[in-house]
């Protein structure tokens, strides 16, 4: 029998799984009207997403899970038609992951909660450099006044 612990973390690493996969697809979003300056910044956020995606793969896994698959497609927040929007999209994006990422803190334990732990802090930091601002406390859905921090972009 599985630990009501263990099902926490398990479905805390789905969420973020999740999360990441909504976090690629959006950054595909992100790289086609995003301005040529900020190309290398987007395409860097998109590539450590993915990584954090196939790691989080195999964490599931490891756990006896099956991980969620992507989605074909994923309805965005807001119409994105240029660069300003990208650049709205890319910290909507990383705020999301690092409200997942800090659910999996709360419910993972030794060194996944740290692995976690880095990951929100990464998210944080990219979001404030999308927006050029940040928060007292990144990942928290009750900073935004949100009653959740989803990371699947919704309409």
């Amino acid at each position: 029998m599985v630990s009501e612990a263990a099902q926490r973390e398990l479905g805390a690493l789905q969420a973020a799984l999740a999360a990441e996969h909504a976090a690629v697809y959006g950054y595909g979003v992100v790289g086609g009207r995003i301005r040529q300056e900020r190309r290398v910044e987007a395409r860097a956020a998109y590539d450590a997403h993915r990584a954090r995606r196939d790691a989080l793969v195999r964490e599931v896994r490891d756990l006896g899970g099956t991980p969620v698959a992507a989605a074909a497609g994923y309805a965005l927040p807001f119409p994105v038609t240029d660069s300003d929007t990208a650049t709205r999209l890319a910290a909507e994006l990383e705020e999301r992951v690092a409200g997942v990422y800090s659910d999996l803190v709360r419910a993972a334990e030794g060194g996944r909660r740290g692995t976690a732990a880095t990951a929100l802090r990464e998210a944080a930091v990219r979001a404030v450099r999308w927006r050029g601002g940040s928060v007292a406390f990144p990942g928290l859905a009750e900073r935004a006044g949100t009653a959740s921090a989803s990371a699947t972009p919704t309409a």
